[in-house]
């Protein structure tokens, strides 16, 4: 009979992981930085500004804890009287109702919402999108091809999602480009921090305004379009009720933007640094879809996902879990681990097959994963055909990225086109 080996405890981390994965260098090449994580073990300890964290960084033990349901999403369902992180007292009440949304919350809840917008959010509706995308970046990429050296965030990548959603929530045609202009300010680089938070409050409750009399609006007068078919869903008699239509809308345009906005800006600059991964895109344009999801995996548009809290005491890759322990999941550090991708460091369009984990897995999958790949499999295309002799406009080194531990992506990303290069519209 052998003898069962107690469970170790999570290795102390002698530095600040979030401080870490924000130095430009890491946000730059998060390959060794990650790396780093890895060797010092499967489950490490971390004192966060908030909290203590249970980091998990390698890929096996990020995906069991994803489908693990002893692991819960609202704090609240520990059942030791702890609160959730929306109830911490500086948190104004907008975001928490814009953040406590299904994201936040465990099965049967997250069900019953997840029932509810999947009879609205259909992969039928996101495909129908393919023609209006296609024209949205047409002409976005006019426009960019006017100036002699463009933004690829400014000019496609922010624009492109942004109007998309606009359209798809029904937004009224004299009210998107205001539209627009707030939801940019809600969802700007700088607004994703406490201070940030607290500067942008005003701009939430005018997000916030806006909503309400767009539900009110598609109530009365219903339409083809996300809003009004989150109004009308139905799942037994069961509806969304108007904070959770609020919570819902404000959650898909998160997910239908920052992500989107992060794998475009990222993969454009990884082809242009990877050439002959960019070459063989142009010479085999069937490769899209593979690279897309290579892209997903190796440039991280989403670094974490939100806290899980351990139900009860629990063991991850030997390591001792107690109960109300509070877990990140590193999915970035989870894509680039070798053991799960040979060469993980090395940017491969034809990698397949390809199981990384840059949208989350099981119950929590992100909602908007469909419209993000939709979005991207035609912009880079687009663009590359559009732009044979696309190039960096600044130095490698002078490029910004934004310091989020959570999301991986570009302030900015000036590129040029050799002269007699720009391409006319297909």
């Amino acid at each position: 009979m052998s003898t069962r080996i107690d469970p170790a405890t999570a290795m102390p981390v002698p530095f600040d992981v979030q401080r870490e994965l924000e130095r430009p260098e890491a946000r730059a090449d998060p390959f060794a930085a990650y790396a780093r994580l890895r060797r010092l073990g499967p489950v490490l300890r971390w004192r966060s500004r908030f909290a203590e964290n249970l980091v998990i960084t390698r890929y096996d033990d990020v995906m069991n804890a994803l489908r693990d349901p002893r692991l819960a999403n609202d704090r609240r369902n520990i059942g030791d009287g702890g609160k959730s992180p929306l109830e911490r007292w500086w948190m104004p009440s907008i975001m928490k109702l814009f953040l406590g949304s299904m994201v936040m919350k465990d099965p049967p809840d997250h069900r019953r919402l997840r029932n509810l917008v999947q009879k609205a959010f259909t992969p039928a509706m996101v495909e129908r999108l393919n023609g209006r995308v296609e024209q949205i970046t047409a002409e976005l990429l006019d426009t960019a091809a006017n100036k002699p050296t463009f933004d690829l965030i400014a000019d496609l990548a922010l624009p492109l999602p942004l109007t998309v959603i606009s359209e798809m929530l029904g937004v009224p045609e004299p009210e998107r480009m205001r539209f627009r202009e707030l939801l940019g300010k809600v969802l700007e680089p700088a607004s994703m921090n406490l201070v940030g938070l607290v500067l942008n409050y005003p701009n939430m409750l005018r997000l916030n305004r806006f909503l309400r009399r767009l539900v009110q609006l598609r109530r009365e007068q219903p339409g083809d379009d996300l809003v009004t078919a989150l109004v009308q869903a139905d799942e037994g008699g069961d509806r969304l009720s108007e904070d959770e239509l609020i919570s819902m809308v404000f959650l898909l345009l998160f997910a239908g933007h920052e992500t989107t906005v992060n794998l475009i800006g990222n993969g454009v600059l990884a082809l242009l640094q990877h050439p002959d991964q960019l070459q063989l895109l142009r010479d085999r344009p069937e490769l899209i879809d593979l690279a897309i999801e290579e892209l997903l995996r190796f440039t991280n548009p989403v670094g974490t996902v939100s806290p899980r809290f351990a139900r009860e005491d629990l063991e991850i890759a030997g390591v001792r879990i107690p109960r109300g322990s509070t877990l990140t999941l590193l999915l970035a550090s989870a894509n680039l681990d070798d053991t799960a991708f040979p060469g993980a460091g090395r940017l491969d369009i034809t990698r397949n097959p390809n199981r990384h984990v840059a949208f989350g897995f099981g119950v929590h999958y992100c909602l908007g994963a469909p419209l993000a790949r939709v979005e991207a499999r035609i912009a880079i295309p687009a663009l590359l055909q559009r732009f044979p002799g696309l190039r960096l406009a600044v130095p490698a080194e002078k490029i910004r990225w934004r310091a989020n531990m959570g999301l991986r992506g570009l302030e900015s990303l000036p590129l040029s086109v050799a002269p007699g290069h720009a391409g006319r519209r297909a």
